[in-house]
């Protein structure tokens, strides 16, 4: 084994929490050589791909092993200059693995430090949520919905939206949010048309509509640890349990068109 993946080896077995960062994958050419058919496999390939180059690059540590270790490739960042800043819209769309209301504001407050901007324009929330059936209800969304509306409050963001909300559901946390949703994003593959009494209700409250492609479970958590193995070139690395995923896009506002969009991963230790 060369001392590069000693030394990840290291940084990876003291570890208790794992950050990795994608870089702008409109620029990264390992991965625009290939098409993916989903969210899930670009993730899994995205994933693969930036633990590959980490690995390959990370030298062993000279201090203390630290508790959380970031994962990403320094050129690949996509860092955002303030002179740039009023051209961009800076979107995000979060999948929480797990629940937990922190695990919002940490993904928040990474993609601000990442990006280098002191505000996201706006977050949608995937909240984690029964894979049979659709039976969400307002108490399951709420405590994500609070934490949302503290960082808006903070002005960490500017807007916040749901997806996959029925009428009735959409209805039920605009009548109890403080800050109101500004979108729904609706899965075609559900449905084919937008139903047309959540499209009523949307124009007469001012909620965008969007159409999404993601599946109810963004990765699985055998697919990931499949991720992580194959990325660390199979060294036997302990289980490692997916929290939360952050997907941003930064399109130029004038122009419409994507400049930078990558994933943010946040990881915790399994409990041996």
């Amino acid at each position: 084994m060369d001392p590069q993946n000693t030394g990840a080896k290291m940084l990876l077995s003291h570890a208790k929490t794992l950050r990795l960062h994608t870089g702008n994958l409109v620029n990264r050419s390992r991965l625009k050589k290939k098409c993916p058919c989903s969210p899930s496999e670009e993730l899994q390939d995205c994933i693969k791909a930036t633990l590959s180059d980490w690995f390959s690059t990370t030298k062993p540590p000279s201090e203390d092993l630290p508790d959380t270790v970031d994962c990403s490739i320094p050129q690949a960042t996509d860092a955002i200059t303030p002179e740039e800043r009023e051209e961009l819209k800076v979107s995000a769309k979060l999948f929480l693995c797990e629940s937990g209301e922190s695990s919002i504001r940490d993904a928040v407050e990474l993609a601000c430090q990442t990006l280098s901007v002191s505000q996201l324009d706006s977050v949608i929330i995937a909240p984690p949520g029964p894979l049979e059936g659709d039976n969400q209800t307002l108490a399951h969304l709420q405590p994500a919905w609070e934490e949302l509306e503290a960082l808006v409050r903070s002005q960490r963001i500017a807007a916040i939206g749901t997806s996959d909300l029925d009428k009735d559901l959409l209805e039920q946390l605009y009548n109890w949010a403080q800050v109101k949703p500004s979108s729904n994003q609706v899965n075609l593959a559900s449905c084919c048309v937008m139903p047309p009494d959540l499209t009523a209700f949307a124009k007469e409250f001012d909620i965008q509509l969007l159409t999404h492609n993601d599946p109810k479970e963004l990765m699985s958590a055998a697919t990931f640890q499949e991720a992580v193995q194959e990325g660390t070139h199979d060294l036997k690395i302990a289980d490692w349990r997916l929290e939360w995923v952050l997907r941003y896009s930064i399109i130029v506002k004038s122009r419409g068109i994507i400049k930078a969009k990558g994933y943010l991963v946040s990881a915790k230790k399994a409990s041996p």
